[in-house]
């Protein structure tokens, strides 16, 4: 179905959205005078389908199975519709416009707990009962392994050449009693995945981040469904704080307490212990390489610090003994 592209009268390629993955994206203003946003899901564009071993466009799948019709209220998606072509899939989304935050944009304790709220109420609709077929847990947590990452360090996009020299970073920074678990995870995610998989499961984003949240007047809108998964909410968390804590006007303690209070019965405290664990084997890189080469000391300063939370929290699952 290509009916929205037929009656398209502009098209403009989005050359400034603030993915990473590379993938192809434009708005295109119809005849009828709506705009939408399209977004092209190919492998051979998009590092994250890459990585994740997508070759059909997940994200279409997920919509095209009607799991994004079944969010509670209060939580929506974008897509309007999607096709598959030869090398992948289209979906075309409705343009959220400036409702959709960016990497500018800082949320402050309550406008983070309206976000949490929303998938907090996720993570209950799905408790015990995710849908199948989702993206295997081992691929989320090692997705930036440096054996996955280092056959595209070559190539037009310039994130694995960065998570390799973040790895080496973390090597260097990280002392041994931690580095090596983190490393060997890396390596094989499978005695963190069997122990989190042990705990309450329930239907996760995957990749919750601020630049994937559209903040509309009657709801919470979430972009980019491409790593849906079964996993404890928990990890949704994990994600969201690794990624998006230096843009959230409250503690990081104080998130974790608001999700707890949320997420009611979805509410795990050893998969937390488990998730932020996850949670530095995914982006322990990116909290090296900032400690190292953030230009400004400031920042520097604030990502060591980040960096240093993050090796304590690890510290904690790994005195636990949880798997």
């Amino acid at each position: 179905m290509t009916g929205y592209l037929d009656s398209a009268v502009e098209r403009v390629p989005f050359g400034d959205h603030v993915g990473k993955s590379g993938a192809t994206l434009e708005r295109v203003l119809l005849a009828d005078g709506r705009r939408v946003v399209v977004k092209k899901l190919s492998p051979a564009t998009d590092l994250v389908m890459a990585l994740t071993g997508d070759t059909t466009g997940r994200e279409y799948e997920v919509w095209a199975s009607g799991l994004l019709d079944r969010l509670p209220a209060g939580l929506g998606h974008a897509v309007l519709d999607g096709w598959r072509e030869a090398d992948g899939a289209v979906l075309v989304m409705r343009d959220l416009g400036d409702t959709v935050l960016t990497w500018e944009d800082r949320l402050d304790r309550a406008g983070c707990r309206r976000l949490l709220a929303a998938v907090a109420a996720m993570h209950r609709a799905f408790l015990g009962q995710p849908p199948d077929g989702l993206v295997p847990l081992p691929v989320l947590i090692d997705s930036f392994a440096p054996d996955r990452v280092a056959p595209y360090a070559g190539g037009p996009n310039p994130l694995p050449a960065l998570v390799l020299r973040g790895w080496e970073h973390f090597a260097d920074q990280v002392p041994a009693e931690l580095a090596d678990p983190v490393f060997a995870l890396l390596d094989d995610p499978a005695p963190l995945t069997t122990a989190l998989a042990a705990r309450p499961c329930t239907l996760i984003h995957g990749d919750l981040a601020t630049v994937n949240v559209a903040l509309e007047d009657d709801r919470v809108t979430l972009l980019d469904w491409s790593l849906p998964a079964a996993a404890p909410g928990a990890f949704d968390l994990a994600r969201f704080l690794a990624g998006c804590s230096s843009v959230i006007d409250a503690t990081r303690e104080e998130v974790i307490a608001d999700y707890r209070e949320l997420a009611g019965p979805a509410y795990d405290e050893p998969a937390l212990r488990l998730a932020l664990l996850a949670g530095l084997v995914w982006l322990g890189w990116n909290k090296a390489l900032d400690a190292a080469e953030q230009p400004d000391p400031r920042i520097r300063y604030r990502e060591r610090a980040d960096r240093d939370w993050w090796l304590g929290q690890a510290r904690l699952t790994l005195d636990a003994g949880l798997f």
